[in-house]
């Protein structure tokens, strides 16, 4: 009877042990549909336009303002994007740009002079260089003036007013410059060379004037000996120093900035 009774006991242990594994099925299947629906709880709104955003990249479409698409015609040519510049790179290229057609101006102009004095360029008389302000035509003051002078020849009128004839036509500012050799001079006229190179380049200004180019346009300079392109130790050096510059200015005047210094303040 003893056997039999602990028997009866041993089954009805074993019989229950399966609570136990069932009790940790239920409690594991609990926490799994808890962590499921923790996952599933999605803000709707960026579901939809994650949603939307992916219609749109497998429909070749793009989105717009408000989740409305818009649709791309296949074939359509491809606009390169347009290129950002600054304000300052703009007016710079504004600015290159107008000094480029002002210098083809210029040439036109020194091109129309050499074509006026095509004589005296082929006799080495005249010569026409261009610089970084703009284009010069150098005249050798032998066919414009005699030797210590400032009164231009006969011969030589003709020649200065077709110059001026051309430059009247245009708008750029005009210096006429004089030059002359180191031999110093000394008369009542010309106490130096200065004054005969200032004499002889408003001589030529004063030309121009009467021939049409605007006086606001006009600047007479004398340099004297102080500018020679050649030697002064040779008779072919001196002849290339004395001359007459005209200088058909690329830049314009700016409009002067005073300057105002901070007052001082009173003791």
């Amino acid at each position: 009877m003893a056997r039999r009774r602990r028997r009866h006991e041993e089954d009805v242990e074993n019989h229950e042990r399966w609570l136990v594994s069932y009790a940790d099925f239920i409690t594991l299947l609990f926490a799994f549909f808890v962590v499921m629906y923790a996952i599933s709880s999605v803000n709707e709104g960026k579901y939809r336009v994650l949603s939307d955003s992916l219609v749109n990249a497998f429909k070749n479409s793009t989105g717009a303002a408000g989740g409305q698409p818009i649709a791309i015609i296949q074939g359509a040519p491809i606009l390169p994007p347009k290129p950002v510049t600054r304000p300052e790179r703009q007016a710079d290229a504004v600015a290159a740009g107008m000094r480029a057609e002002q210098r083809e101006k210029m040439r036109n102009v020194a091109g129309d002079i050499m074509e006026a004095l095509k004589p005296l360029v082929a006799q080495g008389k005249v010569r026409v260089l261009e610089t970084s302000r703009g284009v010069t035509i150098e005249i050798n003051d032998s066919i414009l003036f005699a030797l210590g002078q400032a009164n231009l020849q006969p011969a030589s009128v003709s020649a200065l007013r077709a110059v001026a004839d051309v430059l009247a036509d245009s708008d750029f500012p005009i210096t006429i410059e004089g030059h002359t050799d180191n031999v110093p001079i000394a008369t009542a006229q010309f106490p130096s060379n200065w004054e005969l190179s200032a004499m002889r380049a408003t001589t030529v200004l004063r030309l121009f004037n009467d021939a049409g180019v605007g006086a606001e346009r006009l600047t007479a300079i004398g340099y004297g000996e102080t500018r020679p392109v050649e030697t002064n130790t040779t008779a072919e050096g001196r002849a290339r120093n004395r001359r007459v510059s005209i200088l058909i200015d690329s830049e314009r005047p700016e409009e002067p900035t005073e300057l105002i210094s901070k007052p001082l303040d009173n003791p």
